[in-house]
């Protein structure tokens, strides 16, 4: 069961990312505010969740939050900064597009950078512990995967649509066929390591 606040009566905005891990395409994160009486039984870790259920959710939360946001880094800046520096960057961009300013910001993981003078608190695992990061996590999600899904229009060849951009055996084998698009990440691992009996 989540929790609906980490301190009750305080105003909590949730941040999650989505693609980290990714070969290609942004990082994408997502803020939430909930309001006090936000109630959804199929609220979860956008990683519990299927692909169906988050995108029941996505037009819920927008529609029912007090305020949200959603910004992305680009390959080429985490290229430029490293991933960890992407997914915090990605996450201030959101704070910076919430019309409402929270009071206390909540992070899912254990690393986060001071945004302006509003305490944080990094939560392990808290996409599956409170609402609001769990918001921010579907959220961060389809935004992405709807991306994804618009640049493999352009770039059929890497299956994004299918993958998103994630080092499944077949999107490396596609890099392998068809070298990086420009919407790789060219500092990460593209293709595995050759080993010594390869």
């Amino acid at each position: 069961m989540l929790q609906s606040f980490l301190i009750a009566g305080r105003v909590e905005a949730g941040c999650d990312e989505a693609g980290r891990g990714c070969l290609a395409g942004p990082v994408t994160a997502a803020a939430v505010i909930l309001p006090p009486d936000f109630s959804n039984e199929l609220l979860n870790d956008s990683k519990q969740l299927t692909e169906r259920q988050r995108d029941r959710l996505r037009p819920i939360i927008e529609r029912e939050a007090v305020a949200w946001a959603v910004a992305m880094v680009s390959p080429q800046e985490i290229d430029h900064m490293n991933i960890l520096r992407a997914s915090i960057t990605a996450m201030h961009r959101a704070l910076d597009q919430l019309l409402v300013r929270p009071e206390a910001i909540l992070v899912d993981g254990n690393r986060f950078y001071p945004y302006h003078d509003i305490p944080h608190t990094t939560i392990v695992k808290g996409d599956g512990k409170l609402m609001s990061i769990a918001a921010a996590s579907v959220l961060a999600k389809t935004h992405r995967d709807e991306l994804m899904r618009q640049l493999d229009e352009e770039f059929p060849q890497y299956g994004w649509a299918k993958n998103k951009g994630y080092p499944t055996p077949d999107h490396r084998a596609a890099i392998a066929a068809h070298g990086a698009s420009p919407h790789h990440r060219r500092t990460f691992q593209l293709l595995p390591q050759p080993t010594l009996f390869d």
